[in-house]
This record gives C-alpha cells, sequence and structure tokens, in this order.
C-alpha cells in the first residue's frame, strides 16, 4: 500500500542534539578530540581592548578556518554557508541550531589584525605539532625536507618587466597591503634579500612571489611551501614560506632545522633531502656545524662532455695538500716555497685552484686527454670538500638506500596539499598571506594524520 504524502508540518517544541547526528567515525569527529585552543585566549588577551564592544570568540574563528582546510574549503564566504547548514560544522565549532555564524569580513579583520601580530596560526600550528610528539608519531631522528611550488594569486597581465620595475618609486602609505609588505620583506632573506638576481617579471597585485616555470612548464608568479618533516609518519615538524628560488629554499630548512630544535629539542641524525640541497655551504652547515648526517645527492659540475679527464680522476693527497693526475705529476696551489706559508684564497664561489707545471704537461702522453687546448692543467676544489666527501661517503651505504625511499613521504604531503586539500593556488596574497596559508594547511594535515593513525573512540559530550 502506498503510504501518505510527506509534508513538512511546523511543531512548536523540538528534542533535537547535534551530538547525536554527527557519526563517530566523522573526520572532524576524530580530529575533535586533538585540538586543544584552551591557550588562544591567553595568548591573545594583550591584543584585546579592556574596552568596547565584546568581540566575536577567537577559538569560533580558528575552529572555523580548521573546518575550512581540513574540508578542503578555500572560500571564506563558502565556509561560513556551509558551517551555517552542516550539522557537522556547526558541532565542531561548538555552535548551537540557533547560534549565528559569523560573516566572512571578520576573518579578514582578525587575520590582518591581531592574529598576524600575535602569530596565532603558528602558536596553533606548534601546539597540534607538540601533540604529535607527544603521543609518539614522531621520534626526531630523521628529518627529510623538500619545498613545493604554490601558484600566486597574481597573473602576467598584470606586472612589469624586470628593467622597468623600481621598488624605490613605490610609495607605501598608498599601496595595497601586499606590496606594503614586499616593501617590508626586501632585507628578509626568505624573499627580497635570497639573491640578488631579478626575476624576468614582477607582479603589481603581490610583487614578493616568484617569477617561476617548473620542470621547463608555463611560467606563473608563484610562492614555495618548504616542509620540514619527521619520516616516521610524515608529520610535519615545520613550515615556511618563501620565494621559489633555491637559495631561499636552502635558508628556509636551516631556519626550520634550528627553530625545531629550539621549540620542541628534537635534533635529528639526518637529514634527507634531494639534490637542490646539496650545495657545498647546506653540507658543511649539517655535517660539521650541526652534526647531521647529509642523506643529499651532492651537487658536482665537474664532469666533462669532451672525453678528457674529470676531477674525480685526479686523487687529492691531503697530506700535501695536491691533486695527483693520471700521469703522476702533482698539482698545486702555489709553487714558490715561501718563508711564511701563505693562505689558501678561494674565490668567490668558494673554489680553490691547483695547477699543474706547463713543463709536466708539454712532456706527458696524456695531454690529448687530459687538456688538449691548454698549456697546463687547473683542477678546482671547493673549501667544503671534506663535508662532500661525506656525504659521498653516505651515498654509498645502505641506509641512503632507505633515506631515498623515505624522502617520497614529504612528497606526497605535497600532493595531499595540492589534490586533496585543493591548495594548488594561494587565495591570499603577500608573504604573510602565504604563510597563513602554509600554517593552516600544514596544521590540517597532522590533525588529519593524528586522526588517521590514532582513531580512538570518543565519548559524547553532554549537552
Amino acid at each position: 500500500m502506498m503510504g501518505p504524502r510527506q509534508e513538512a508540518q511546523g511543531a512548536l517544541f523540538y528534542e533535537f542534539s547535534i551530538e547525536d547526528h554527527v557519526p563517530s567515525d566523522h573526520m572532524l569527529r576524530v580530529i575533535d578530540q586533538f585540538v586543544d585552543l584552551s591557550g588562544i585566549r591567553q595568548h591573545l588577551a594583550p591584543y584585546y581592548s579592556t574596552t568596547g564592544r565584546p568581540s566575536v570568540d577567537p577559538e569560533l574563528i580558528i575552529r572555523m578556518l580548521l573546518v575550512g582546510y581540513a574540508m578542503g574549503i578555500r572560500s571564506e564566504r563558502r565556509l561560513c554557508e556551509e558551517v551555517h547548514l552542516n550539522l557537522a560544522y556547526r558541532w565542531f565549532c561548538r555552535l548551537d541550531l540557533t547560534d549565528p555564524v559569523p560573516d566572512h569580513s571578520t576573518f579578514s579583520k582578525n587575520r590582518h589584525g591581531r592574529f598576524r601580530d600575535s602569530d596565532l596560526l603558528r602558536h596553533v600550528f606548534e601546539t597540534v605539532v607538540a601533540r604529535c610528539i607527544e603521543e609518539g608519531l614522531a621520534s626526531g631522528q630523521r628529518f627529510a625536507a623538500d619545498a613545493s611550488l604554490i601558484q600566486a594569486d597574481a597573473n602576467r597581465q598584470n606586472s612589469s618587466p624586470q628593467d622597468d620595475w623600481e621598488p624605490a618609486t613605490l610609495d607605501p602609505t598608498d599601496a595595497p597591503r601586499a606590496v606594503r609588505e614586499y616593501l617590508d620583506t626586501l632585507d628578509d632573506a626568505a624573499f627580497g634579500a635570497a639573491s640578488p638576481v631579478k626575476p624576468k617579471f614582477t607582479s603589481h597585485s603581490d610583487p614578493a612571489s616568484q617569477w617561476t616555470g617548473a620542470r621547463g612548464g608555463p611560467a606563473y608568479f608563484a610562492y614555495s611551501a618548504n616542509y620540514l618533516i619527521d619520516t616516521d609518519n610524515a608529520v610535519i615538524l615545520d613550515v615556511e614560506a618563501t620565494r621559489s628560488i633555491r637559495q631561499a629554499e636552502i635558508g628556509a630548512v636551516r631556519t626550520m632545522v634550528d627553530r625545531v630544535t629550539d621549540t620542541f629539542g628534537l635534533k635529528p641524525e639526518r637529514l634527507i633531502a634531494d639534490t637542490a640541497y646539496g650545495t657545498g655551504p647546506m653540507l658543511n652547515w649539517l655535517a660539521e656545524e650541526r652534526g647531521i648526517a647529509p642523506h643529499i645527492p651532492v651537487v658536482d659540475k665537474s664532469s666533462r662532455k669532451d672525453g678528457t679527464f674529470e676531477r674525480a680522476d685526479f686523487t687529492y693527497d691531503a697530506a700535501n695538500d695536491a691533486y695527483v693526475c693520471p700521469g703522476g705529476k702533482e698539482l698545486r696551489q702555489y709553487r714558490r716555497a715561501f718563508s711564511k706559508p701563505r693562505e689558501a684564497k678561494p674565490d668567490q664561489d668558494g673554489m680553490l685552484r691547483y695547477r699543474a707545471r706547463k713543463s709536466d704537461c708539454d712532456a706527458c702522453a696524456l695531454k690529448s686527454g687530459c687538456c688538449p687546448k691548454a698549456p697546463q692543467r687547473k683542477v678546482t676544489r671547493s673549501i667544503y670538500e671534506p663535508s662532500r666527501d661525506v656525504a659521498r661517503a653516505i651515498a654509498q651505504t645502505t641506509q641512503y638506500a632507505i633515506s631515498c625511499k623515505l624522502r617520497k613521504k614529504v612528497e606526497m604531503l605535497f600532493a595531499h596539499l595540492k589534490r586533496i586539500l585543493g591548495i594548488d593556488r594561494l587565495r591570499l596574497r603577500g608573504p604573510c598571506g602565504a604563510r597563513d596559508e602554509f600554517h593552516l594547511a600544514a596544521t590540517a594535515q597532522n590533525l588529519r594524520k593524528l586522526a588517521k593513525l590514532l582513531p580512538q573512540p570518543q565519548t559524547p559530550r553532554s549537552a
């Protein structure tokens, strides 16, 4: 028998509990047990006035932002609509059915004001990292680092070529917020001072972003999201926003390693990274200054394509500070015997030059395969060669082969960031906007990691 037509009828009283309508295995219910925002009111207290109208609860704003980044909701306008309609989102934000949802403009006002002044998003991120360490998900023995390009909210049509862009002509009082942030970071090693080379184009709307192309593809304006992870369970220990150039990304890794050591007391036994981080200064900083084993391929440009002898064919004699060529002759920095030994002076790239005698090369039968177009052979040696040798020796071990597999974990996090969380293009502009988005995204990824690895049953909260 066909049932009666279902029609909505108003009732005078309702008995309804949001708690009963959120599934026990819902992502936000599992995440909620790891979200501890009890300290943010004390953290923000100095940035609120003691008079005036009461503000929106900062914990509510942070919870709404975590919902947006954890569930891949990129628009704050849409986020307000979804929190208004979705019972699970209301439950996570501690909102009852009759509680109003804050306007989307509340996010901008707090983000550009007290949130950035107090570095609140960094505080929330570190709180979640501390919880991951407390739960045993990060031992701090092996770190992995990498960077990924995230497209900025800028386009080529609204930009200037290199020769037409003069920062000195900009008026900070009449410039947009992203331009003022750019002027403030001209001396920052992660942005303006990262490299003396000017980009080909500079965006008018977000001049701190870098005009770059990935792997020969089409160029675009971008920032780099730098991750430092613990390889045990791919927990993100630190995150940093920089321009998309190698010098800034290398500097970000140094900053993150030191910051994790100072904040959480974690000192790794090894750092895993790709070839972009295998420069001499970086390897020396790890091996000599920090005592961290560099599981990183060495950047080596000494190979030759003309078939002549390479630097690897020459043997270095550390006792005499000389190279021995395949013909058995020595290459030295200085030939004269000085009463006061001269100190080796590297060039601007940190390279020392060793030269053979012209008479030795003229009489050598191997000259055609060594220096056929030069009167004598020269070999360069980096002042960081001992650290480079340490990295080369590590590359021959079984542990290095394991590290190469572990390095993929940080790449998988970037894939998750772009494909699942939908952060393949930034919504906020300027260095501060990029930093805010990366902190929130890394926080959401760590919370999802906790929910996945520690799915503990939760007792429903009492009304």
